[in-house]
């Protein structure tokens, strides 16, 4: 029935700290207040133990959809209409398994680049009748395999992004890494770059398999699966490039324009968005900031070693003091190397994720007042009696459910977005805690095993000597 939203499929809607599977949080949570005051963002981001009810992402009905509109790709094939039933004593389980790994560069006459393998797995489960019936070997029934390996490279990824933008303009899209390297940082190509880009992209493709919605889509399911000739074919299926600009013409038209009243919810949202945004980022520098010292710290401490050992060679008293000084400051410096590790690995690329995601809720919001600034347009032009009122009453109509299923998907995938970055947040956090804590204590420890071997040589030596 036109203008009519219905869920999507049934099953898990929710990311693990890291980006597992999980549980959805509810959609009537309260957003943050305007205040704007730091208060506000503690309250509401580091409030990591609340308790909310599973929701579902609500999405428009086919009739509606369109490249402008909140269009989820719902299925329609028998095959894919399985996916949507989810029997009581079926486990809720992560489905999709994808693995991006072996980087591999291709040298052209035009370019350089590099192409990552993606290995999908698609996860088997017991099957009834009626899908043995229907010849279904794997729990998402649009598979026709239970496993695809596929080579792409970043573009690929980007253009993936973009579609799925276009298709769901108010569903929170996972970031990609930056195309371009920052000056200073490192090197293009460089080994460090190639694997820090190739664990993002994993995470990328991992967050949506694992989103209630953006699994469904059908250009993720032929970036999964379609070989290099067919992935091109599928691209230029898409709208053409005057189309592409005039939508582009449109937006830039609308966002001008401008929203009159923007609903309260909203506006909290965005409020919230601003102060994650500064927090954030200010958390990214500094974490950036400490890594940078450590690193220092890490390469100064290592030179004292050979320093002592070349000292005990001209030091014949002192020589098993200073060897165990040498001793010690190694151990030390596993440790500290280990606990930059957990750093540069654990803590630093969650945090940057999460900039890299307050730039994407940014676009989200921007989407979402497009979608309702073209109808204020034509609400506009219905009072002002500017063009055909049947005309413009219809299409009012239509963009009035269009603008109703877009705030519902935002606000449902919003508290889901928003229990996700706590969990994230919380663990690498806790992570990075207990791992500086256990560091300290192995230095410590060392030391403290030196000094008392030393006391009870110093005190067996006085002992002798009184003797």
């Amino acid at each position: 029935m036109e203008g009519e939203c219905r869920a999507p499929q049934a099953r898990s809607s929710g990311l693990p700290a890291g980006g597992g599977g999980g549980e959805s949080p509810g959609g009537d949570a309260p957003l943050p207040g305007s205040s704007g005051s730091s208060a506000l963002l503690q309250a509401e981001v580091l409030d990591l133990d609340e308790d909310e009810d599973d929701l579902e992402v609500f999405s428009k009905d086919a009739s509606l959809m369109d490249m402008n509109s909140f269009s989820p790709v719902m299925p329609t094939s028998p095959l894919s209409m399985i996916n949507q039933v989810k029997f009581e004593d079926e486990p809720d389980l992560k489905d999709l398994f994808i693995t991006v790994d072996e980087p591999e560069s291709h040298v052209t006459t035009i370019e350089t680049f590099i192409t990552y393998r993606i290995i999908t797995k698609v996860r088997a489960h017991y099957l009834s009748y009626f899908c043995i019936w229907l010849g279904i070997q794997t729990s998402r029934g649009e598979f026709d395999s239970s496993e695809f390996e596929v080579r792409r490279r970043y573009q690929d990824f980007l253009w993936l992004k973009e579609r799925l933008e276009e298709a769901h303009p108010t569903l929170i899209i996972p970031p990609l890494p930056e195309k371009f390297i920052v000056k200073g940082m490192v090197e293009r190509f460089n080994d460090d770059f190639i694997e820090t880009r190739r664990k993002a992209l994993h995470k990328f493709l991992n967050r949506i398999a694992d989103h209630p919605t953006l699994t469904f889509n059908e250009d993720f399911k032929v970036f999964l699966t379609a070989q290099a000739w067919e992935l091109s074919s599928h691209k230029k299926q898409g709208p053409g490039l005057l189309s592409r600009m005039g939508q582009t013409v449109r937006a830039v038209a609308l966002s001008m324009r401008g929203v009159k009243s923007r609903p309260e919810e909203f506006m909290e949202m965005n409020n919230f968005i601003e102060i994650f945004s500064q927090k954030i980022n200010l958390i990214d520098k500094i974490s950036q900031r400490i890594y940078k010292e450590e690193r220092e710290y890490f390469d100064e401490m290592k030179e004292y070693g050979p320093i002592h050992i070349l000292w005990s060679a001209s030091e014949e008293d002192l020589a098993d003091t200073l060897k165990g000084v040498a001793s010690c400051i190694d151990r030390c410096c596993k440790a500290t190397e280990k606990r930059m590790s957990g750093l540069s690995e654990a803590l630093l690329p969650v945090v940057h994720e999460y900039v890299l995601y307050s730039e994407m809720l940014m676009g989200v919001m921007k989407r979402r007042d497009q979608i309702q600034a073209e109808l204020d347009s034509k609400v506009e032009a219905l009072t002002s009696k500017k063009a055909d009122t049947d005309l413009l009453t219809e299409e009012i109509g239509k963009l009035e459910d269009k603008v109703e299923c877009a705030n519902n998907a935002l606000k449902a995938d919003w508290e889901r977005w928003k229990q996700n970055m706590q969990n994230d947040i919380k663990s690498a956090f806790t992570d990075m805690a207990e791992e500086n804590i256990h560091s300290y204590e192995q230095c410590l420890a060392t030391w403290e095993s030196f000094l008392t071997s030393q006391t009870d040589l110093h005190l067996e030596e006085a002992s002798e000597d009184k003797s």
